[in-house]
């Protein structure tokens, strides 16, 4: 019993000072995301939450490979000036501030129902960036808009995002992905389109036109070979992550370390670019460094059981199939993807619906959990890894950063307005009978 309370307790410890250091962190942004992560990652080592002799099975090698290679080919793609070719062409299409801030919107979240949102956060902030010059608004806006808009858009399909996927898989759900699109791609559009004219309003932007375009496409490409290589490696990587992905939907075989792939992928194109090994400096350790460090404290504080009590709220048992469900689903899983992250937390209620007698013969309570473990990413930085991902962008290479607290402001409203309109539909839905 005394160990019990001891695990408990450093859980406990780890939550609050986690919380407490990001909120702190306001103060003094010189200190980086990934500095509080290794710390609380020492604690729940030091405390005995996760042995020494542990580490190497609690964390994910796949999602650091994952992260190295796409950073490699997105970090090329940069250097070559892709990146700015594409904005600048994207830029030209619209002749007003609101027409582009909602494109932007949309161009993001799409993309991140294809693509898998990591991998559009991990090319979108040379592109907000531009596309912010152009409209002449502070990038805060349009930084904040890229990770709402690539979290949103990942909602509507299974393999926009990992926390999907386990559903689509581990759920017993059939034919997931003609689910998945057709219950939540409605809401999820209609988000895409009201949550840059929220981000508008709060920020004073007026519509009207737009700058002139800084950048001409043609002049933006530094060197058309590493253009060439990071378009086919951006290419391969996107491509193969989907077919793999669709083949383990379909129960084919498929490559079960998926973020191997974009590391192959980057391995093939280094010794054909100009500069190799300014390539691979591109890549952002201080990201890689946070996510070793997140594995270790998620794992930590799920051993401890802090997370019991919050699980206890949810109703076990009979399902309990009403509009009420779908909101109890909704804020457990807000709340408890901000603890423990969103992947984590979704592993741990696929098992707690089954046990509450959820079958993959009923849809709603799956999706719900879908969307609302997404859209939990919404509320703080700490929600969803690509929030991490843009923000250590900012810092490491604009010397810029947003707040956990200035985030969570405007987060705050941006998800109560998300799961608001995820609610009314699939609610909607239920009671006319159209889902289950």
């Amino acid at each position: 019993m005394k160990e019990v309370n001891v695990k408990l307790a450093a859980g406990g410890f780890i939550v609050v000072l986690l919380m407490v250091s990001l909120v702190i962190r306001g103060k003094r942004p010189k200190t980086p995301i990934w500095s509080i992560m290794t710390f609380t990652a020492f604690i729940a080592v030091a405390s005995g939450l996760v042995r020494l002799d542990e580490l190497n099975s609690v964390i994910d090698f796949s999602v650091v490979l994952f992260l190295i290679g796409m950073f490699s080919i997105t970090g090329l793609a940069e250097r070559s000036g892709l990146l700015d070719y594409m904005a600048s062409r994207f830029i030209r299409l619209f002749k007003t501030k609101r027409s582009l801030v909602v494109a932007s919107s949309l161009l993001f979240g799409l993309l991140s129902a294809l693509a898998v949102n990591d991998t559009v956060a991990l090319m979108g902030p040379p592109i907000a960036y531009t596309i912010s010059k152009a409209i002449g608004v502070d990038s805060e806006m349009m930084m904040l808009l890229l990770a709402f808009s690539l979290t949103i858009g990942s909602v509507m399909t299974p393999i926009g995002n990992p926390q999907n996927m386990l559903i689509a898989v581990r759920s017993g759900m059939s034919a997931p992905f003609v689910k998945f699109v057709l219950y939540l791609s409605i809401p999820t559009v209609f988000n895409l389109l009201v949550t840059p004219l929220i981000l508008m309003k709060l920020f004073g932007v007026r519509n009207g036109r737009k700058s002139e375009v800084l950048l001409v496409p043609e002049e933006t490409v530094k060197s058309r070979r590493d253009a060439a290589l990071a378009g086919i490696g951006l290419a391969v990587s996107v491509s193969a992550l989907v077919v793999n992905d669709l083949l383990q939907l379909m129960g084919l075989p498929y490559v079960e370390e998926r973020g191997i792939i974009p590391f192959v992928v980057a391995s093939a194109i280094y010794v054909f670019s100009e500069n190799p090994r300014e390539v691979l400096g591109k890549v952002d350790w201080g990201t890689i460094v946070f996510f070793i460090s997140m594995f270790i404290t998620m794992e930590g504080v799920w051993r401890s059981g802090f997370l019991n009590p919050l699980l206890a709220l949810f109703v076990s048992g009979k399902p309990v199939d009403t509009p009420l469900s779908i909101l109890s689903i909704s804020a457990l899983s807000v709340v408890g993807s901000q603890l423990i992250s969103n992947v984590p937390f979704t592993r741990l209620m696929i098992t707690e619906l089954h046990e509450a007698g959820y079958s993959g013969k009923q849809d709603l309570p799956w999706l719900t959990l879908a969307m609302s473990t997404t859209i939990a990413g919404n509320l703080t930085i700490l929600g969803a890894a690509s929030n991490i991902i843009i923000v250590e962008y900012l810092e490491s290479r604009m010397g810029i950063t947003i707040t956990f607290t200035r985030f969570a402001k405007i987060g705050a409203i941006v998800t109560l307005v998300n799961i608001a309109v995820y609610f009314a539909f699939l609610a909607s839905l239920q009671l006319i009978g159209l889902v289950s």
